[in-house]
């Protein structure tokens, strides 16, 4: 798929997907953003480099950093402003100060995601990353999910297990999931968020559709139904100054391209 800006510079489904990542952190200001992936990490280099300069980002392990660097850059090649320990981190995300955006294997409509195993938990059928960091993550900061392909086995009415809560659980917890927060779920075919009707805990709904996909695409490809608005905006197109960080600065190995092909 592709589509062209005013200039006809053609413009990719996966660079579509990178600018909706990096709107996932507008707003976010000083606090410490987490992407976790490809399309998720190019994003928020991007948000970082363009309309939230002061999003705090880390080289994957222990060091901040400052500057725009490519996807891939070797640990040296970054200029590191700063250093935190694993355990100011979990301080850090305690005080819903971060930022996190994961890659689930099944998300339901309320936001509930799986990191763990697929199938019965006493004979799981696959097992995958695990849990790890992913009930603290939810319950005590914003979380945001990334699916390169969406559809209903992902976008599932149940997940087999809870590895992140959603909104459902969270309204359960009470004060201690204060800080509680999925903001967004960006996919292949568009953006998604949650609202909440009558008071109930949110659940998901269609926020913007990717130009070339349909709103009858997404909802056909969840196993849920979804809240879908009367008038569905088109994602947004990247600047030309994004579309040239992204191509020429973040991304100049087209990696993106692996997970969204053209």
């Amino acid at each position: 798929m592709s589509t062209a800006t005013d200039t006809s510079t053609e413009v990719t489904r996966a660079d579509i997907c990178v600018v909706a990542v990096a709107e996932c952190f507008r707003g976010d200001g000083e606090i410490i953003g987490s992407p976790m992936g490809t399309v998720p990490t190019i994003g928020a280099r991007l948000a970082r480099a363009t309309f939230e300069p002061d999003l705090v980002l880390s080289n994957g392990e222990s060091l901040f950093f400052e500057g725009t660097h490519r996807l891939g850059a070797r640990p040296d090649e970054f200029a590191a402003v700063g250093w935190i320990p694993y355990r100011q981190v979990l301080d850090v995300l305690a005080s819903g100060r971060r930022h996190v955006m994961m890659g689930p294997v099944q998300i339901d409509a309320h936001g509930n995601a799986n990191i763990s195993a697929i199938g019965d938990w006493a004979k799981p059928k696959r097992q995958v990353l695990g849990s790890r960091g992913g009930p603290g993550n939810t319950i005590n900061h914003t979380t945001s999910y990334w699916i390169p392909k969406h559809s209903a086995r992902v976008l599932t009415a149940a997940v087999d297990m809870v590895s992140c809560i959603g909104y459902d659980r969270a309204a359960q917890v009470g004060k201690a999931a204060r800080f509680h927060e999925v903001r967004r779920v960006v996919t292949n075919l568009g953006v998604l968020d949650f609202e909440s009707v009558n008071g109930a805990p949110a659940t998901m709904r269609i926020a913007s559709v990717h130009p070339g996909a349909t709103v009858d695409e997404i909802v056909a490809n969840t196993g849920f139904e979804l809240i879908v608005p009367a008038d569905v905006p088109e994602t947004r197109l990247p600047s030309d100054e994004e579309l040239r960080l992204i191509r020429e600065v973040l991304d100049p190995r087209g990696m993106r391209l692996r997970e969204v092909p053209a």
